[in-house]
């Protein structure tokens, strides 16, 4: 996986209280034991360097995308806008719409999807199960078929809850893999180690001027993403 730095940083919005990127594949966005240098360590970096600003950098993480997930990310880069943002995504006040490109065509084309949840940590993975089950979240998105690809086909995913790999591991659960996913039972993987799951857009009332904004990021520069945007 590459390693973020203040030079590929792709800045989608920022304003005194806000500050959101469009993240690659291979990102993290907060510290793990990896030890791999976090997206919020290089939002930090380019902020200090922007406004030449001395000592520490104040940002906080509000949400987080998986590893080889690209898309939208938030930073709140005020204490004043942190506890209202979190309160606003505990609360499920955010509407979160993500693509996905999956080798199956989903039968029906659009459908709400429930399942209940169980992770298994030491493989950092969910299971879905169709009741609940010891220990299960519940999880609800909804999905579309919006795109036909000669292989694949694009999904645009509503998403109602915010569980460990839910997107990933309710897909597969309707037999349906996103491109890239080795760890959900994708046939291959992709060159960049990332998979075809893209958080194209956020909408939220702004914590502080208290207007809705609706944020939208383009997803990596790919044929099959090019294909999913232009073809």
């Amino acid at each position: 996986m590459r390693k973020s730095n203040v030079s590929n940083l792709q800045v989608l919005y920022e304003d005194n209280h806000l500050i959101v990127v469009n993240k690659r594949a291979g990102d993290i966005v907060q510290g793990d034991k990896t030890g791999d240098i976090p997206l919020s360590e290089v939002v930090k970096s380019y902020l200090k360097n922007k406004y030449n600003k001395p000592g520490n950098v104040f940002l906080g993480v509000v949400h987080r995308l998986d590893r080889p997930t690209t898309g939208i990310v938030l930073f709140a880069k005020t204490s004043k806008a942190l506890p209202r943002l979190n309160k606003l995504f505990s609360e499920g006040k955010t509407k979160k719409t993500y693509w996905a490109v999956v080798k199956e065509t989903p039968n029906p084309a659009s459908a709400e999807l429930v399942h209940w949840l169980v992770r298994n940590p030491k493989q950092n993975k969910s299971y879905a199960y169709p009741k609940e089950v010891p220990q299960s979240k519940k999880a609800i998105l909804e999905y579309q078929l919006i795109k036909q690809l000669n292989s694949y086909s694009l999904l645009e995913i509503d998403l109602k809850t915010g569980r460990h790999h839910q997107i990933r591991s309710q897909l597969v659960a309707i037999g349906c893999h996103i491109k890239g996913d080795l760890k959900y039972g994708a046939a291959r993987s992709n060159k960049n180690g990332g998979i075809h799951l893209h958080a194209r857009s956020l909408e939220l009332e702004h914590p502080v001027k208290k207007e809705n904004i609706k944020l939208v990021a383009p997803p990596p520069d790919d044929p099959i993403w090019n294909a999913c945007i232009n073809g």
